[in-house]
């Protein structure tokens, strides 16, 4: 079995969304300099690196990340790959001809191409999002969870309704994803989220499976 390991590393590097806290993790005691042991300090808002939003993000008394289905964040998934598109709107999730028991869904896009670039840190407006007739089209097919290789599942210039749909839904959705050479196909998807009491959303560890 092959794993694959699609969460960014987190560092002060990390871009944020414009308005959120910045990153900052840094030593405050260390071993090596003569301290009794290495501890370090992180400083962001719960946002940060690879992370899901639950549905508290946009929605009104929505599900916090604590009491989120844990079902929901671990099992089969499919990675697609559209390095053409510059929205993921229904006419091209038509275009993938899914399976019917697609459950969980994770959308390669030209945007992991930035975590490879030396000026990954600088926040992009350009990438690539589901814009809200994507949203309706994930909704009304009975997916769960859909992912996406950049900081928010929605085009820069239409953040919000896309949110409202999916999360409206109950539709997790994992943001910031690394997908640069994965293959599109079937995999198992293990999404562990910090279990944040009340929280919006959180960091989380996600990882991919396949039989190779």
């Amino acid at each position: 079995m092959s794993i694959f390991d699609i969460t960014l590393p987190v560092s002060s590097a990390l871009p944020v969304w414009p308005g959120d806290p910045a990153i900052h993790f840094y030593r405050i005691a260390d071993v090596n300099t003569g301290d009794m042991c290495t501890l370090s300090r992180l400083d962001s808002g719960s946002h940060l690196g690879t992370h899901l939003d639950a549905p508290r993000h946009f929605i009104k008394n929505g599900q916090p990340v604590d009491q989120l289905d844990l079902s929901v964040l671990i099992g089969p998934c499919r990675v697609v790959h559209v390095p053409d598109a510059e929205v993921i709107d229904a006419a091209l999730l038509d275009t993938l001809h899914l399976p019917a028991d697609t459950t969980r869904l994770l959308f390669r896009t030209r945007n992991s191409d930035i975590w490879a670039r030396a000026d990954s840190g600088i926040f992009r407006t350009d990438y690539v999002g589901i814009d809200p007739s994507g949203a309706e089209w994930i909704v009304e097919r009975g997916l769960r969870l859909v992912g996406i290789d950049y900081m928010s599942i929605a085009p820069f210039a239409d953040t919000i309704r896309p949110h409202q749909i999916l999360l409206g839904a109950g539709v997790i959705a994992v943001e910031n994803l690394n997908l640069s050479g994965i293959r599109p196909g079937a995999y198992q998807l293990i999404c562990l989220p910090l279990k944040l009491q009340d929280g919006d959303g959180a960091p989380a560890r996600v990882v991919l499976l396949r039989d190779e």
